[in-house]
């Protein structure tokens, strides 16, 4: 397979405040998120991020898509250095987190068309992707509601249209059904194996390890920022259900600590 993404030695720490330390219970006034973390993923495949809250899997997807600058270590993303080039990359991807927030006041039609000429899609292709995408999603009918008056799960999945306007090669979710019901849910990870079968490079985080086994190809499991463990399903489990692999290597790592 040809390689799209390479990640090499991305380290990122963070100053923590007094509010901070208290939620973390330590003294320390920096916490290194991130350390050292190298993997690579190929074109036409879902690379999973897959550890447990805190672990530093949304940084790292903040760093590849140049939301943060790595404070060591680089990532190239179809050719384009995320700390040299990062405006080349993020032409070359999408980025779609939950946290992400949608203005109120806006509706679906004009984000979508607001987005795809940010982007640079021309009229006809933007018309014609929306068609698709509003029909697929079943955003047609809520297609001049204000965001405001959208359900939650009707606000993800118009974020997801939106993060894909341009429909690029890379695609970097974070948590991609957190939060949202199981129907939702369904039609999003879905809606990720058509992408990888047209081609389409996914990295995903998540701590759910159904949603790695459904869909990914490789995964990487990563505890304290640092990278335990990657490749296929069957490479990192070795016969053993990816459950049990996890906490077998968590607890190594942590010393027993559940």
């Amino acid at each position: 397979m040809n390689e799209i993404l390479r990640v090499e030695g991305l380290s990122k720490t963070f100053t923590l405040s007094r509010k901070q330390q208290k939620i973390e219970r330590t003294n320390a006034r920096r916490k290194t998120a991130v350390d050292g973390l190298s993997f690579v993923a190929h074109k036409g495949e879902i690379f999973g991020l897959l550890g447990p809250n805190g672990a530093g899997k949304t940084t790292t997807l903040r760093m590849l898509a140049t939301l943060l600058r790595p404070d060591s270590g680089d990532a190239t993303i179809d050719g384009s250095s995320v700390v040299a080039q990062p405006e080349e990359v993020r032409r070359k991807i999408a980025f779609l987190t939950s946290e992400l927030k949608l203005e109120d006041f806006f509706t679906p039609n004009y984000l979508f068309d607001f987005f795809s000429r940010l982007h640079g899609v021309d009229e006809v292709t933007m018309r014609g992707r929306k068609a698709q995408m509003f029909q697929r999603f079943g955003i047609d009918k809520f297609a001049e509601v204000k965001v405001a008056n959208l359900s939650t799960g009707m606000k993800q999945k118009l974020s997801l249209v939106i993060s894909l306007v341009h429909y690029p090669d890379i695609i970097i979710f974070d948590e991609p059904t957190n939060g949202l019901d199981v129907l939702t849910a369904r039609t999003v990870t879905d809606y990720l194996q058509e992408l990888r079968a047209a081609g389409k490079t996914i990295i995903l985080s998540t701590h759910i390890f159904s949603l790695v086994e459904r869909l990914c190809d490789r995964v990487g499991l990563i505890i304290d920022g640092r990278m335990i463990a990657c490749g296929s399903l069957s490479e990192v489990c070795n016969g053993i259900p990816l459950e049990d692999k996890f906490f077998n290597i968590y607890k190594e790592v942590k010393g027993g600590e559940e």
